[in-house]
């Protein structure tokens, strides 16, 4: 009997997950690229009264108004001047369009479930619910470690605010 049948694919046959990764300082992180509608150079938005100060402002993007999050500030980093490196992502996230400006946009990478280790335990003293896991990739004679982001459960986080629960 020839058994051509549609078996579960293994983790070593599962393809990898491709991430688009951007750097945020000296840090790494990665996004899953399916979320991503576009990359466009900085532009200064259009402040929002009472907005706190992760939420730069809005963007009209083709009739959209995007709102627009510099992720420095949500994670609580050093302000930086922005600079021609400085880029803002536009995601698609629960149907809904969002731009979050990183320092800079690196490439896209494909990684492996069995390349990616869980966060590291910080006894709560560190917020890792959005944190995917870390990812180490390989390149010509040197390891990238890659911060994997949930973008839908950060974008959908109470103190955010921008979408609706992610899961429903």
């Amino acid at each position: 009997m020839n058994n051509t049948g549609s078996a579960s694919p293994t983790p070593s046959t599962t393809p990898p997950r491709e991430y688009l990764s951007f750097q945020l300082g000296s840090v790494e992180y990665g996004i899953d690229i399916l979320k991503v509608q576009e990359i466009r150079g900085f532009e200064t938005s259009t402040r929002m009264f009472n907005a706190p100060p992760y939420v730069l402002g809005v963007l009209n993007m083709r009739g959209v108004i995007v709102p627009i999050l510099d992720m420095r500030l949500k994670f609580e980093m050093a302000e930086v001047a922005y600079n021609s490196q400085t880029v803002t992502i536009v995601l698609n996230v629960a149907n809904r369009v969002v731009g979050m400006v990183v320092d800079a946009v690196q490439d896209v990478v494909a990684i492996q479930a069995a390349d990616v280790k869980p966060a590291p335990d910080f006894n709560g003293a560190v917020n890792t619910q959005h944190i995917i896991g870390i990812a180490t990739v390989e390149q010509t004679e040197q390891q990238r470690m890659l911060v994997l982001l949930d973008i839908e459960k950060l974008m959908s986080s109470a103190d955010m605010g921008l979408v609706a629960d992610a899961n429903v």
